[in-house]
């Protein structure tokens, strides 16, 4: 692995191969039916190796799942470490580099025009037996603002409707939501296009949002810059816009401007079904493939949901943090926090000015991530991504009557129902230790000897001599 390349190879065959070589992806060759079972399995395992099911009932084409869904797929996906990752994002939204337009895209080798049905076309799961119905869950969304002309990709559910038709959930503060709004107040449909097994970088560029990606940003240019070089992008056959030429499988058409229907529930990545609701319509006018394409999906409550924009928050998170308070060495969402909801940040205090430092350190990252909850502060001798180190941190360096404060009725997330539709308070900690205690509080240090393994045995007969006397 590489551990500092400014060109990343993010194609998604290309990551496929790796993550085959490193056994971060296995193969499911028993038939599966996507009618739940497939989203069962890959429950199952979730956080593990990715799976690609080879036999899945009624098609033809390969299924993959769990890709993202833990660090060492992510580092074997990218041929980096997390790092690197996180670097390349911010790197993405510091340095976008523009697309560069090919004639040719192996994802328009085979195009269907008429008779376009999607369930027929493609295994798309139903995946708990609650849901509304069958969703496409990793397809990149894809539009260009009929206002402001600027390309933005996003993740959005998209259930099946109909034979072309699917609903559209589609957020409110979303850029998909804007454009679309825009287009509706002009009296227009809005065409978008919709690509399944897309570049990795591109799969990030779109997991982006918040500040940092603000509406103005082109997405498919910051693709390019988390890549190090420009995404290949070719016009689309049935819309006016540009399709990343190597994905596996495009949705081309329209979301209609005067239609909606009732979308959901579906269960989301805080573990709930999330409500029905009224939703656009998206008329699907082609569907463009390669050859022998692979089929890429995401359970709403799992790993990879969440995974999906660790690296992408915690690079987003540094940017604002670093820029504002000097003492941030690095920062973690953890996992127990869905990657989103809890951060912890390290600091290290090295003058008497810096204390008090670590309390602005969790107030920005409040500001700069609304959906935070909770952050901790610690200091750079916790390790930030061992949970029983931080907790150390959490029994023998805070005390609740000083180092815990709480800011009430705060913007959140909506999913979360303990919140009043998102409103909820915010909780800090600060588990650091005063700077002029450090002493007081530094942990005994052992001498670091080599270890013989060799001479390690589990042989109970060897136990057993010294033990039975």
């Amino acid at each position: 692995m590489t551990s500092n390349s400014a060109v990343l190879d993010t194609d998604f065959r290309a990551a496929l191969a790796r993550m085959a070589e490193q056994g971060r992806l296995q193969a499911y060759t028993a038939p599966v039916d996507a009618n739940l079972a497939l989203a069962g399995i890959l429950k199952q395992r979730d956080g593990g190796p990715a799976l690609l099911f080879t036999d899945v009932t009624g098609h033809d084409i390969p299924v993959v799942g769990n890709l993202l869904c833990c660090q060492q797929n992510c580092e074997a996906a990218f041929g980096t470490d997390f790092r690197a990752i996180r670097d390349a994002v911010g790197r993405a939204l510091a340095a976008p580099i523009a697309p560069v337009e090919v004639d040719k895209a192996p994802a328009q080798e085979h195009v269907h025009r008429d008779g376009i049905d999607l369930q027929r076309l493609l295994p798309v799961l139903f995946h708990t037996p609650e849901d509304a119905g069958r969703f496409i869950t990793a397809g990149v969304v894809i539009v260009r603002d009929p206002e402001t002309g600027v390309y933005n990709a996003s993740y959005h559910r998209l259930q099946l409707i109909g034979a072309n038709r699917t609903a559209v959930k589609l957020d409110y503060g979303r850029h998909l939501r804007l454009a679309f709004e825009r287009a509706k107040r002009m009296g227009v449909d809005l065409p978008v296009i919709v690509c399944i097994g897309a570049d990795l970088a591109l799969q990030y560029a779109a997991a982006t949002m918040g500040s940092q990606m603000p509406e103005g940003a082109d997405e498919i240019a910051a693709a390019g810059g988390l890549r190090g070089r420009p995404l290949r992008v070719a016009r689309a056959v049935t819309q006016d816009l540009m399709v990343p030429a190597d994905s596996e499988i495009v949705l081309e058409g329209r979301i209609l401007a005067e239609e909606t229907i009732e979308e959901g529930p579906f269960g989301e990545f805080v573990g709930y079904l999330s409500p029905a609701g009224e939703a656009p319509i998206f008329e699907v006018t082609a569907v463009t493939h390669r050859d022998r394409p692979i089929y890429q999906v995401i359970n709403g409550y799992s790993f990879e949901t969440t995974m999906l924009r660790k690296y992408v928050l915690e690079a987003s998170l540094l940017k604002v943090l670093q820029a504002a308070v000097p003492i941030v060495v690095d920062a973690e969402m953890t996992a127990g926090g869905l990657h989103r909801f809890h951060a912890v940040v390290q600091v290290r205090k090295s003058t008497p000015q810096h204390e008090g430092l670590q309390r602005n350190a969790i107030l920005a990252a409040f500001g700069a991530l609304k959906d935070l909850d909770l952050v901790i502060a610690v200091d750079d001798d916790i390790d930030i991504r061992n949970p029983h180190d931080v907790e150390y941190a959490l029994a023998t360096r805070m005390e609740a009557s000083r180092d815990l404060f709480i800011i009430p009725d705060a913007r959140g997330h909506e999913y979360v129902r303990i919140g009043r539709n998102g409103i909820r308070a915010k909780v800090g900690i600060d588990a650091t230790v005063p700077l002029d205690e450090q002493a007081r509080f530094r942990r005994c240090a052992f001498t670091d000897v080599a270890i013989d393994a060799a001479s390690i045995t589990s042989d109970p007969a060897v136990i057993r001599k010294y033990i039975d006397r």
